[in-house]
């Protein structure tokens, strides 16, 4: 079970040997982030309920958003998420650790929400809930505890977003640099999109950067993978970084890999695809730029 040491990795994931030496601190609080795509056909909520790391909460994406866009999990109200966070047990001073099925898929989703509304203290676990358990790691199993209640005080990083005026802006002006993080298939138009009503293709000047480039066997890469990935894309050559996907989760991917490499000035485009596919004066490229 020995987990490869955390050193080249830094501060942003923890291994499942750190996690599990760290299980019943009390400071400490697990979150389950699961998501899924539909193609991916697994249930989130479900594996939950079935088996989870002990003390885990789970963490509804499409629950905790904002529930009057028409787009999806967008991020809710600060309030709103201080709520829920807070009925889940988890206050922003506590040490949280996220996790999701296969790795880094939507956990990284999670960390970036939890971050942006003010918690220090958030990682990822390297692996997911499926090295966990095939490593014959503590589960619990039957009906999750209900989770005692915290307080969360939300404090709003609203630099850390972008939105779709934001994105017009940096088309014309070039003075931030758009990573999507979508299959590169589905970048270039050649594939449609999951989503009905969306056009293929990509945001003019952006640049492909698929999470299965960052990641792998469910771990993000290391520190001198990740420089050298970026490194290769011109990342952070006087101009920050803006975050896309589909749907604004798996950016978040890119954004804890850019952030584990040092390069702090990115925000992620909350509405992402799904919001620019199909609105108005929202050019878009095919192929290669």
């Amino acid at each position: 079970m020995n987990d490869e040491a955390s050193g080249g990795r830094g501060p942003h994931t923890i291994t499942p040997d750190e996690l599990e030496a760290l299980l019943g601190a009390p400071d400490l609080n697990i979150i389950d982030g699961s998501w899924y795509l539909p193609l991916q056909n697994r249930d989130a909520k479900a594996e939950f309920a079935a088996s989870r790391i002990p003390g885990a909460v789970y963490f509804d994406i499409d629950a905790v958003s904002d529930q009057s866009s028409s787009l999806p999990h967008m991020l809710p109200t600060p309030e709103a998420f201080a709520k829920a966070s807070g009925a889940l047990g988890v206050s922003e001073t506590d040490d949280i650790v996220v996790y999701d099925g296969p790795g880094v898929f939507s956990a990284p989703r999670v960390w970036w929400m939890f971050r942006v509304m003010g918690a220090k203290r958030v990682r990822v676990l390297d692996g997911g809930f499926d090295r966990w358990k095939s490593d014959g790691r503590p589960i619990e199993t039957g009906s999750p505890a209900q989770p005692k209640p915290a307080k969360f005080q939300a404090d709003f990083n609203t630099g850390a977003v972008a939105d779709i005026d934001d994105i017009r802006a940096t088309i014309k002006s070039g003075a931030a640099q758009i990573l999507d993080a979508r299959p590169y298939d589905r970048f270039t138009g050649q594939t449609p999109e999951p989503r009905p009503g969306l056009r293929g293709g990509h945001m003019p000047g952006a640049k492909s950067l698929p999470i299965a480039e960052l990641t792998d066997n469910g771990r993000l890469k290391d520190i001198d993978a990740l420089k050298q990935i970026f490194e290769e894309l011109a990342v952070g050559e006087g101009k920050p970084t803006i975050t896309s996907c589909g749907s604004g989760v798996t950016a978040a991917v890119i954004s804890l890999a850019l952030e584990t490499a040092g390069y702090s000035a990115h925000r992620l485009y909350d509405g992402s695809w799904s919001e620019w596919g199909q609105a108005d004066n929202a050019p878009v490229a095919r192929w290669e730029d």
